[in-house]
């Protein structure tokens, strides 16, 4: 087992009500960079986007930002120390943090954030990719979701297996214990395809 040493996150450009969410982030992007792990993630500057990049970087982390040229002002895509790559499309950043990433965690966020975790599960679905996805669901943010989830499956429109799609969490400590005892390979899968 080897901890992954590129990990995509997907999160809100905004911080929501509860403070918890910013902590959480915060605590997310010190964590990697505590165990040199580069964070990807959608590079802006704002939300929890921008919370988990400064924490990351505030520890000496490693910050790859891949962000739209048209939401290049909108979501402040000029953080100091970031890395940032400039797509063409919304489509193509997913694409480009998959290529860029050994696993994903979704924390906090809108229907950004929902389509990122839904593609890249979709993705994973089609066999094309195995990488870890993680869903942290503190204080029951993504019940709602994780409801609706289980409907699909329950109601005949996704395998049971689907329910390994996404290892959920409920606490930062919990995704850093799945992320450290996932299997990480170096070779994709399909991944040409997407």
């Amino acid at each position: 087992m080897t901890f992954p040493s590129s990990v995509a996150v997907f999160c809100g450009s905004k911080f929501g009500d509860d403070p918890k969410h910013e902590a959480s982030a915060r605590a997310l992007g010190e964590g990697l960079a505590e165990r040199d792990t580069r964070l990807v993630y959608g590079g802006g500057g704002i939300g929890l986007m921008g919370a988990v990049a400064t924490a990351a970087l505030d520890k000496g982390g490693e910050v790859k930002g891949v962000i739209p040229e048209f939401l290049l002002k909108f979501e402040v895509g000029d953080l100091p120390g970031v890395d940032q790559e400039i797509t063409d499309s919304m489509h193509s950043r997913k694409k480009r943090m998959f290529e860029l990433s050994d696993a994903f965690v979704a924390i906090s966020g809108g229907l950004g954030t929902m389509d990122e975790l839904i593609e890249i599960t979709t993705w994973k679905q089609l066999r094309l990719h195995d990488k870890p996805i993680i869903l942290l669901n503190e204080d029951g943010y993504w019940d709602d979701f994780v409801q609706l989830f289980d409907s699909v499956i329950a109601g005949g429109f996704a395998s049971p297996e689907s329910a390994e799609l996404i290892t959920i969490v409920d606490s930062v400590e919990k995704v850093f214990d799945v992320l450290s005892d996932v299997s990480v390979s170096k070779t994709e899968t399909a991944s040409e395809r997407l």
